[in-house]
């Protein structure tokens, strides 16, 4: 049974969490038949049960379609079963269809009031409808009907509170604690709803009640103390920081709720002592003092102070936690802030040393080595990368460009390949890259049906990869083949970047050899214009030969002189201008 729920009944997957199996079927022992509907003929009864059952069990064998038009099947056999309408209700809210779902749901609760889910779930999703009194009703109704269950009263304190009825939610609350006594969760509720009425002494001996029922607990002192400071009542937020500092001086949330005191009290000198004593003498955990540690950092940069007077502390946590490696990533890092390059890579070699199998390491000293151009570095860091992680695509890829920018190009084709048989590479873009990149060396060795193949493979997987689109256009050029798929895929990369003057001058280089004169100097114009005071020499030899077609000799010989000073083909271009100038050689 297929329908046009077919494609959206994948959602439906959340249904096994959102309704289990049976739960309504069996609730209270009822039968399937008898639930709040029609009273059937034995026959009829047996018909409905059996087609309820087939859709239970399609439901649990994932064939929601199937399940689907069963359950619509039972409803047309009898409307007011509960069962069949919350079943046909959930069905609805997971495909998104919410208003039909709140009708089904609605209708399940009519025909059956005093049932607990169905009710919790026709609240849920009129709260997400923002049918904010229908929900206080539905939660109003059930406490009525439900008195000892508690956690009715929470949501019912919810439902006012949403509704704008804040005082009936502070009186939900209240009641509630008479049988639970002070609980953290409900207290902080009463808190935010006094404090949007605008009554804080009454919102913050909420705050004083958790206090008297936990003396010895510094926390709640400090949560008190941290709300005081939200209000801006600054010398009663210090106060409770006091009371809680003479429980637990090394309280790590009290450490950091004193030094945001000092800061937003502009008490920078006092912030930096108390952060550097705790980082260097209390008794918190590493990840405490990292995180204190990274707001001196902060407090530093925003006074435009050197990072450098960090490091000491950095060397204190080394000592304290000898066996903390993710503190030296940290400190790599800062020593980066630090332009201290040769520090940071001693930094992010020692960490890898340590953590061999984690190829963040190797990563950070690939970003040091790239644009210093240091090759050596690159390829021994990816070599070792390779290494102890040969699933990572990165650490080839880079080797691979290592090589191909030694021009060691066979070998850069060896580790590209390697690359694509070893490691894991989820993200077919980069995949497209490893591709891409082996047919441009193929095509530089020689093999240009290997790298049209390359090519090939690489736009399967992305077929906006314009380095990509860029070259192969333009090497089918070179051989004058397939010119109108070359001018097709050059076409896309002057569409998505149109002042590129690479993807230009391929693109007018192609209408050239298709004979397009006057559309090929717009474009090679533009690809000059575009190169600025660093044309190649490549563009402007291209620029020089439509010149030379169209007539402008001269203005072809200038050219071809700019492209020989910037390193063109030396002979082709003087054989090119002899040509001009002395016709007769």
């Amino acid at each position: 049974m297929h329908n046009r729920y077919t494609r959206q009944l994948f959602l439906i997957l959340t249904l096994l969490l959102f309704c289990p199996i049976g739960s309504i079927a069996t609730e209270n022992n009822i039968k399937l038949s008898d639930s709040c509907g029609v009273s059937f003929p034995q026959e009829e009864r047996r018909k409905f049960d059996h087609f309820f059952y087939e859709a239970l069990n399609a439901k649990a064998q994932g064939k929601y379609d199937e399940a689907m038009d069963l359950f619509r099947y039972c409803h047309a056999l009898d409307s007011t079963n509960a069962n069949v309408l919350v079943e046909l209700g959930t069905f609805y809210n997971v495909l998104q269809e919410k208003d039909k779902a709140l009708t089904y749901l609605q209708k399940a609760v009519s025909h059956d009031p005093s049932n607990y889910y169905y009710n919790m779930v026709l609240a849920g999703l009129s709260k997400e409808l923002d049918r904010k009194q229908d929900v206080v009703d539905i939660y109003a109704a059930m406490h009525e009907r439900y008195p000892d269950k508690q956690e009715l009263l929470y949501e019912l304190a919810s439902a006012h509170a949403d509704n704008g009825e804040l005082q009936q939610a502070i009186d939900m609350l209240d009641q509630l604690e008479k049988s639970t006594g002070i609980i953290e969760t409900v207290t902080m509720s009463k808190f935010r709803y006094y404090s949007m009425l605008e009554q804080k002494e009454e919102a913050f001996e909420e705050i004083e009640q958790i206090i008297e029922k936990n003396p010895s607990n510094p926390a709640y002192l400090v949560l008190m103390g941290d709300l005081y400071m939200e209000d801006n009542q600054s010398e009663k937020a210090w106060d409770s920081y006091e009371r809680a500092y003479n429980i637990d001086a090394s309280f790590p949330a009290l450490i950091l709720s004193r030094i945001n005191y000092y800061e937003k009290n502009n008490r920078k000198k006092e912030a930096q002592e108390e952060l550097e004593a705790a980082i260097t003498g209390s008794s918190m955990d590493a990840e405490t003092k990292v995180q204190l540690l990274t707001r001196y950092l902060g407090i530093l940069q925003q006074e435009q102070q050197d990072l450098a007077q960090a490091n000491p502390l950095f060397e204190s946590l080394f000592k304290q936690y000898p066996n903390y490696s993710h503190l030296r990533m940290i400190y790599g890092n800062v020593l980066m802030m630090q332009n201290d390059k040769t520090g940071a890579m001693k930094q992010f070699r020692e960490y890898i040393t340590e953590q061999p199998d984690d190829p963040a390491g190797y990563e950070q000293i690939i970003r040091i080595a790239l644009p210093e151009e240091d090759m050596e570095t690159l390829k021994s860091i990816t070599e070792e990368g390779i290494k102890n992680i040969p699933q990572e695509p990165q650490f080839y890829f880079y080797l691979g460009a290592a090589h191909y920018q030694e021009e060691n190009h066979e070998e850069a084709l060896r580790v590209f390949k390697e690359g694509l048989e070893h490691a894991v590479i989820e993200n077919p873009l980069l995949e497209s890259d490893f591709h891409g990149q082996i047919g441009d060396l193929n095509f530089f060795l020689g093999h240009k049906e290997e790298a049209f193949k390359s090519y090939e493979k690489a736009l399967q997987l992305n077929p906006q990869n314009l380095p990509v689109l860029n070259n192969y256009s333009y090497y089918l050029s070179l051989d004058k083949r397939d010119l109108d798929k070359a001018e097709m895929m050059s076409g896309l990369t002057i569409k998505a970047e149109p002042m590129n003057p690479t993807y230009l001058d391929t693109y007018g280089w192609i209408l050239f050899e298709q004979g397009s004169y006057i559309m090929a100097k717009i474009y090679l114009e533009k690809a000059v214009e575009y190169s600025g005071e660093n044309p190649s020499a490549e563009v402007l030899e291209h620029y020089g030969d439509l010149l030379h077609e169209t007539g402008e000799k001269e203005k072809a010989v200038e050219q071809w002189i700019r492209a020989r000073e910037l390193g063109g083909d030396a002979e082709a271009l003087d054989r090119k201008i002899k040509n001009i100038t002395n016709p007769t050689l």
